[in-house]
């Protein structure tokens, strides 16, 4: 029984949304469960995604909260 475990930031994946789409959501479910039972031969029924979105205020990125990170990249272009 696999169990696969995805982690999104909560951002959404266009600009006016701040969070994955359910249908977003139901996407990867699927893709992650036909993956495993193409490569692993794991029945559908057996495999189980967990997708866990993060909040924007709990990552980092090259050593910084993820939103400096952003404005000193974007500051040096």
């Amino acid at each position: 029984m696999p169990i696969v475990t995805i982690q999104v930031t909560r951002e959404g994946s266009s600009p006016e949304r701040d969070a994955v789409t359910a249908e977003e959501k139901a996407d990867l479910i699927a893709g992650v469960s036909q993956l495993l039972l193409d490569v692993l031969h794991k029945p559908i029924d057996s495999t189980f995604v967990v997708i866990e979105e993060v909040e924007i205020e709990n990552w980092g990125w090259g050593g910084l909260p993820v939103r400096t990170f952003r404005e000193r990249r974007t500051a040096g272009r």
